[in-house]
């Protein structure tokens, strides 16, 4: 089975969303398809707002660190470099469209809309069975050496 990216790059990562080893994180696996980021998760019950609805903070942790993972990738094989940088969010807007189901695995992609040597803006969604639940524009730049977050992978 081919790794994600989580698992090739950040094995020891204890990120809330994204952190292999984080015990009680959310652990999503991001995967390469085409020119975009997929990710398929499959909530909790504890994930949950109110019945059968899945938590706004929960929705929005999976798009940032899915985006933030997509900003990574595309800096990383952009600059040539021999690691992937770290980056952190900028900045994200997330827009809740309709209630995303708490009962059944969502779908995440994120696509580039723009980059530079240090900086990408992302546009995410999250879907239900195939209906987009919410949405997500963000920025996130490569952190240089200092920054706490510098080599966190």
């Amino acid at each position: 089975m081919t790794q994600s990216l989580q698992e090739r790059f950040a094995p020891t990562n204890r990120c809330f969303g994204c952190g292999p080893q984080n015990e009680k994180g959310l652990r999503i696996k991001s995967f390469e398809r085409g020119d975009e980021l997929v990710a398929d998760w499959t909530p909790e019950k504890h994930h949950e707002a109110f019945e059968g609805s899945l938590n706004g903070g929960i929705i929005g942790a999976l798009l940032d660190c899915h985006s933030n993972w997509a900003a990574a990738w595309c800096l990383f094989k952009h600059s040539g470099a021999a690691e992937l940088p770290s980056t952190v969010t900028a900045e994200f807007h997330v827009k809740m469209r309709k209630p995303t189901p708490s009962t059944r695995p969502v779908h995440l992609s994120a696509k580039v809309v723009e980059s530079s040597a240090n900086r990408a803006t992302i546009d995410a969604e999250l879907s239900s069975d195939g209906v987009v639940t919410a949405t997500c524009r963000g920025v996130f730049v490569a952190v240089p050496p200092g920054h706490p977050a510098y080599h966190r992978w």
